[in-house]
């Protein structure tokens, strides 16, 4: 795994947590509808009941997925925290956190530290070199 793909991966799972939270409230949605459909044909009555039960299911599971998927996140930015705390110059480590754990463009970065664009870039891949991937992933 190369240093970017290390440091990126909080920014990966932060993206999959926003898409099931999306699909958690589409399914929410769906269990709040209620339509019932008046007539004289006879029809299965559990059908309804056992629709909701489905959709109730999806949600209690999605929500247990995103809950592993947090738990993983949090573990996953104590570890690039600790990568990027080892790193000695402390402007690396601010460009670094700045990135990879608050979640900035690396325009924003270039704004919040007063550099220009270009000096970002370079000071970026300076800094990437400094920070140490141990072969696990820490």
């Amino acid at each position: 795994m190369t240093t970017l793909d290390f440091l990126s991966q909080a920014y990966r799972l932060d993206l999959r947590i926003d898409s099931k939270l999306e699909q958690l409230a589409s399914l929410n949605e769906l269990a709040t509808k209620c339509t019932s459909t008046i007539s004289g044909m006879p029809r299965n009555p559990n059908h309804s009941i056992s629709s909701m039960a489905n959709v109730v299911t999806k949600i209690v599971d999605l929500q247990r997925e995103i809950d592993r998927d947090i738990h993983q996140l949090m573990d996953i930015k104590r570890q690039i925290a600790a990568s990027i705390k080892a790193v000695e110059n402390k402007e690396y480590q601010t460009l670094l956190e700045l990135r990879f754990l608050c979640g900035c463009t690396w325009e924003e970065v270039a704004i919040k530290m007063g550099y220009s664009i270009q000096h970002t870039y370079r000071m970026r891949d300076r800094a990437l070199k400094k920070v140490v991937v141990n072969a696990s992933g820490e």
